[in-house]
């Protein structure tokens, strides 16, 4: 597989993100040995790239993915995320970024993880009760003590990146990007590439959509988020469907799946952009990674950026609320 560099981090073009084995999806943490071997085989297939966070689970995600890189530590680059659990007795649900939460933390996570050294440490959504400044003053004290390799961001704004930037280089920011959630391309990208800063684009396939897999949104089970994503119910749901049969109509005429259009045009949008499409089954890691090889035509590349915006916010209320501060 390509590679290409989040400022100077080296990673995979197409990594993996760990998040729906066991939070958010339906049959999420029904099947870990399925999810180890798929982070296996992701790994036989040349990604370097991993990505979790202790709220997912919340912990267990984690310390799955410490299972699975028993013996494979030095060939993974491995990200993980503070901020959505208050270690300073904030209440559930209440963002916390504070220095003393980070502390704590990042020692849950380096436990649980079971490694020396965190490579991408983000916060994971802009906490508006501590300042960026003392967050990334208290992520770079952990650079120096040698806890983390670099830091990041997720769902940050402009302004907020740019303030960050200044008290330490920032390596990425993640934010969700793809054919159906394009807010970042024309608000975040140009800061980033002014910057040189990195991108991780998340939920590349539109949370599965994008796949033309989900057919309805009653195939969710209670415990998936997506049963209160505006996108996925009544009308919006029925509207989008077209969205994802354009996408489906490209995948025919280039002879590739819409998962693999999605993540070639994700590709082609330039240099230091490495998504992390999330699965738990082997047969779909091996369908994206495979898109690492895929070249769209210009074309067929500029029918995608003229797609119309999905219909509905792309999370609830109260996700909506925490996104590109």
């Amino acid at each position: 597989m390509k590679h290409t560099t989040l400022r100077d981090l080296d990673v995979s073009r197409i990594g993996l993100g760990a998040m729906g084995m066991s939070f958010g999806y339906t049959g999420a943490g029904s099947d870990d040995a399925e999810s180890i071997r798929t982070i296996h085989r992701a790994l036989d297939l040349g990604a370097t790239f991993l990505d979790t966070a202790e709220v997912y689970g919340p912990y267990v995600n984690e310390e799955l993915l410490a299972r699975a890189l028993k013996g494979r530590r030095d060939r993974v680059v491995v990200a993980t995320k503070f901020g959505m659990i208050s270690h300073t007795g904030r209440g559930p649900g209440d963002l916390d970024s504070s220095p003393a939460s980070i502390r704590a933390a990042v020692e849950g996570s380096l436990r649980r993880l079971d490694v020396d050294v965190i490579d991408l440490y983000y916060q994971h959504r802009v906490d508006p009760d501590t300042s960026i400044e003392d967050t990334v003053g208290a992520l770079a004290e952990l650079v120096e003590e040698g806890k983390i390799r670099h830091i990041g961001l997720s769902e940050a704004g402009p302004e907020t990146i740019r303030r960050a930037h200044a008290v330490h280089p920032v390596t990425a920011v993640q934010s969700e990007f793809s054919l159906w959630t394009r807010d970042v391309e024309q608000r975040v990208l140009p800061v980033l590439r002014e910057l040189g800063i990195g991108f991780v684009p998340y939920s590349p396939l539109g949370h599965g959509f994008l796949t033309g897999a989900v057919g309805s949104p009653e195939e969710f089970d209670h415990t998936d988020w997506r049963r209160t994503c505006p996108r996925f119910v009544g009308e919006n749901f029925r509207r989008n469907l077209a969205l994802a049969d354009e996408v489906r109509a490209i995948a025919f005429e280039a002879g590739v799946t819409p998962a693999q259009v999605a993540l070639a045009w994700l590709l082609a949008k330039g240099e230091h952009i490495a998504p992390i499409p999330g699965t738990k089954r082997v047969s779909r890691v091996e369908e994206n990674i495979a898109a690492d090889g895929i070249e769209l035509t210009a074309g067929q590349l500029a029918k995608l950026d003229a797609l119309p915006p999905a219909a509905g916010a792309s999370h609830n209320e109260d996700q909506m609320r925490v996104i590109q501060r």
